[in-house]
């Protein structure tokens, strides 16, 4: 069933054709869509619920009548549509229910450009507004990162558990409690000021990094990347920095995110392939986003945050960034770096890029000793990583076989269909070298008699 405010539909496509386009614009839409959903009914948990039944109305409605030429204020106008619904249908909710649906029976009446301005003129407020709802002091800040997560980076729980090294389950249940804590507190849906909000600023820096995280290298489907994510983390760590403009970390995650961001056009091939850090062409490296992001690890420097994670993670990022080859990349600065981040920033994942520092500067063997102490390291029991980058090593010390097994091990952890190929090709790599190593011992020996 159609409405009259709804858009145009575009040409119709076939129903496969469809859902990916719903795909589409459900990732890049449905942040905005929860973000302005949530300020005005005042409930995280309710706006999320809203927001998946305009999911599903177009993918009832749009492969037959098309894809609207503004998708997003479909979506945002569906949803409201069934917030008057809900409130109609419970005349006994509070007072402010009543009033607000009102107000959203009047935003209703409003054509799709107002409700495009809506999406777009005040986003960043309204984005913001949910990142620090959602990372509340009422929850931990491991369900304050979560819901952020969910909420702002359409990742699933099996993304978010993957970023955190935990089983999908706690995550899942991390999030459904974060929501009920959320309604039942009553939270204002507001950016807080003053002690309040540099006491949530850790969580929200620590949501929007994971969020460029994901788009930087996905964890599942057919991309290695996700652009759209990185870009998004960088508008919103550009808005904290004018919100908290002399916090060192602020600057020092967008150092970060710029240095890092200044590769993404050269980690990927013509066909979509891999292309890994020592391989690329650094000619393809970004210099404006290199240039920005040295300037915002200067300025968290001069406040004094040189010492901070996100600093130190930058001038990782800048040591790269200054090397105009690969071979003049400072190795043992990175891996001095890194032990100054281990020192205040402690996980298995930095000890991991560590022994690969390591292994650069001082050689495989050394790299090597260092990672298999982390063999029997819990949190990276199912991290493709660990096995990937042995494999690297075990490659580098000529001891092929045992390396084509760590790459195929590895292979077989990743969702992400792009790193499979890749890994699955370094292990044929491996493998060819192993039988060419077999083959040249044979002829030797043979030689010898």
């Amino acid at each position: 069933m159609t409405d009259s405010r709804e858009t145009p539909a575009t040409a119709e496509g076939t129903g496969p054709e469809v859902h990916r386009a719903i795909e589409a614009v459900w990732r890049i839409e449905s942040a905005r869509v929860v973000a302005s959903l949530a300020r005005f009914t005042r409930d995280v948990g309710l706006a999320e619920e809203l927001a998946q039944e305009a999911l599903v109305a177009a993918l009832e409605s749009w492969p037959a009548a098309g894809v609207p030429a503004r998708p997003g204020a479909w979506l945002l106008a569906s949803a409201k549509r069934r917030a008057i619904d809900r409130f109609r249908r419970d005349r006994m909710l509070e007072r402010k229910h009543v009033e607000l649906a009102h107000e959203l029976e009047q935003l209703g009446g409003r054509g799709d450009e107002a409700l495009v301005a809506e999406l777009d003129d005040d986003i960043g407020d309204d984005l913001l507004r949910l990142m620090f709802v959602a990372c509340h002091p009422l929850l931990s800040p491991e369900a304050r990162v979560a819901l952020t997560l969910r909420l702002l980076g359409g990742l699933g729980t099996d993304e978010i558990a993957r970023a955190f090294l935990v089983p999908e389950p706690t995550v899942a249940q991390r999030i459904v409690r974060a929501k009920r804590t959320l309604a039942a507190a009553r939270v204002p849906f507001e950016v807080p000021r003053g002690a309040e909000r540099a006491e949530r600023l850790a969580s929200v820096l620590e949501a929007v990094y994971l969020i460029f995280n994901e788009g930087y290298a996905a964890t599942a489907g057919d991309d290695w990347t996700r652009p759209a994510l990185c870009d998004e983390a960088l508008r919103l760590g550009r808005v904290l920095a004018r919100l908290a403009p002399a916090e060192p970390e602020v600057h020092g995650l967008i150092a970060l995110m710029e240095l890092q961001a200044s590769r993404l056009g050269a980690r990927t091939g013509p066909a979509g392939e891999p292309i890994l850090l020592l391989d690329q062409d650094r000619g393809r490296w970004d210099p404006l986003l290199i240039r920005r992001g040295l300037q915002a690890l200067e300025r968290a420097e001069a406040l004094g945050g040189a010492a901070g994670p996100y600093a130190l993670q930058a001038a990782i990022a800048a040591c790269h960034a200054r090397a105009r080859q690969s071979d003049e990349t400072d190795w043992p600065r990175i891996a001095t770096l890194y032990g100054a981040l281990a020192a205040v920033a402690p996980s298995p994942v930095v000890e991991l890029n560590r022994a690969v520092a390591v292994a650069m500067a001082d050689g495989p063997a050394a790299g090597l000793e260092r990672l298999d102490a982390l063999a029997d390291e819990p949190a990276l029991a199912a991290y493709h990583l660990l096995p990937s980058v042995r494999g690297d090593f075990l490659a580098k010390l000529g001891r092929f076989e045992e390396a084509r097994l760590e790459l195929e091990r590895a292979a077989a952890m990743t969702r992400n269909a792009r790193e499979r190929a890749l890994l699955l090709e370094r292990a044929a790599q491996c493998a060819r070298a192993a039988g060419a190593d077999t083959a040249s011992r044979g002829r030797a020996k043979g030689g010898r008699r």
